[in-house]
């Protein structure tokens, strides 16, 4: 499953969500909504919904045009932007909200991919998938048509957010030698927290 390329055609992906895009390119906003209303997106707005091929072509765009960094930078913009259950409150069910939070916020044949009032969740735009392997080491495997750097930008800046006090992170990537760059089905990530120590403290 190459990058780029939406599971299923009629998926949809809501505008509130799009707007990440120039969150992820300041200074840049100008570029950002050409790129998009090129790929058929124009004015996008927090309620209305966008097929998903068209925001995957301007994501294409952008990283042939600009480079990854800026995914990357797009996909730390996601928490900030996107509907979040509102049960989440530490890195542990941050991580895990994940797929659900992603499936809030797309569509596939018209219907919303998650259904809050009994917790199931749709097909048609793939997954993340978590996995806790300590108290304080969680792996995602990322199985879903967007690019590697995107998916990067947005484990690191919700592990990030919602990291204990005192602690610091480590991001292991592609875990699985596995990797969707590379036309493989999916990547996987490791991310685990620890105890700032006193050799981590730099004197002032």
């Amino acid at each position: 499953m190459a990058e780029f390329i939406a599971f299923d055609t009629t998926a949809e992906v809501n505008g509130q969500t799009i707007l990440s895009v120039l969150d992820g390119m300041p200074g840049f906003e100008t570029t950002a909504r050409k790129i998009l209303k090129d790929h058929g997106i124009d004015a996008p707005t927090p309620d209305s919904w966008y097929p998903q091929q068209s925001w995957l072509d301007a994501f294409k765009h952008i990283a042939l045009k600009v480079g990854d960094a800026v995914l990357t930078n797009i996909g730390k913009k996601i928490p900030e932007n996107a509907e979040w259950p509102p049960h989440v409150n530490s890195i542990v069910t941050a991580l895990e909200s994940i797929d659900i939070a992603y499936h809030m916020n797309h569509k596939a044949k018209g219907k919303i991919l998650f259904d809050p009032a009994t917790g199931a969740v749709g097909d048609g735009i793939g997954s993340y998938k978590y996995e806790l392997l300590a108290e304080n080491s969680v792996k995602m495997t990322c199985k879903n048509p967007y690019p590697c750097s995107f998916d990067r930008g947005i484990l690191k800046a919700i592990a990030e957010k919602f990291k204990p006090l005192g602690y610091k992170l480590a991001f292991k990537e592609n875990v699985a030698k596995s990797c969707r760059k590379q036309g493989d089905h999916y990547c996987t990530y490791l991310i685990t927290w620890n105890k700032i120590s006193r050799s981590d403290l730099k004197p002032f």
